[in-house]
């Protein structure tokens, strides 16, 4: 039992374990691999490495209260989870095309990365790819880049190397969190959802112009 484990640990390590149950609770995932705030460069996590040593406490810990962990040593990613499917943030279209649009550049890179799980792109590059897309059909405003990139930080799905998150020259590292998010499955169920949207947009187009839509 937790309780056992508990009693074991220094009172250093209790501190440690409560800090970082609330920086589950808040992030939802909790990357090994970072950027470092003062050198930019990419450091391990130390609270990643703390749940790595206690992962079974924490595992009990959380399913008292119907939550569970995942931890994937492969791709260097901590996730909590509720079981019961309660307790989710609901992101907007917005938000959410960012996050596949980030989701295909990740997959795209992966034969590249080698040893490394990280992507990089930039501000510029995500936008030019959503409007490939067909996800946006005009220059989102700066208030939704800031937002909802934001966002994206906040959880540990993203981070800025420099600039702000409205300059086209900003470096992003996509984290491997990502592809915990967004699935396979995801990323092909959106990618029917736009194929049938634009299949109706031709359709309309033809009515339009009095031809018929042909393959």
């Amino acid at each position: 039992m937790w309780e056992q484990e508990w009693e074991k640990m220094s009172d250093k390590d209790r501190e440690q374990f409560a800090r970082v149950v609330n920086l589950l609770f808040q992030k939802t995932f909790i990357v090994r691999d970072e950027v470092d705030v003062k050198s930019h460069g990419i450091v391990i996590n130390k609270d990643f490495r703390f749940l790595e040593r206690y992962q079974t406490l924490f595992s009990d810990y959380f399913r008292v209260a119907g939550w569970g962990t995942q931890l994937d040593g492969h791709r260097g990613v901590a996730a909590l989870y509720n079981r019961f499917g309660y307790n989710h943030r609901r992101l907007d279209k917005a938000a959410t095309y960012i996050l596949f649009t980030l989701r295909l550049i990740y997959e795209e890179q992966l034969e590249k990365l080698a040893l490394r799980r990280e992507a990089f792109t930039t501000v510029g590059e995500l936008l030019e790819k959503m409007f490939h897309l067909g996800l946006l059909d005009k220059k989102p405003s700066d208030k939704m880049l800031r937002e909802n990139l934001g966002i994206l930080k906040n959880h540990s799905i993203i981070d800025k190397l420099d600039g702000s998150w409205t300059t086209p020259q900003t470096r992003l590292i996509i984290y491997p969190s990502v592809t915990l998010l967004v699935s396979n499955e995801k990323i092909g169920e959106l990618y029917e959802t736009l194929r049938q949207t634009s299949i109706g947009e031709e359709g309309r187009e033809d009515e339009a112009s009095g031809e018929d839509a042909i393959d």
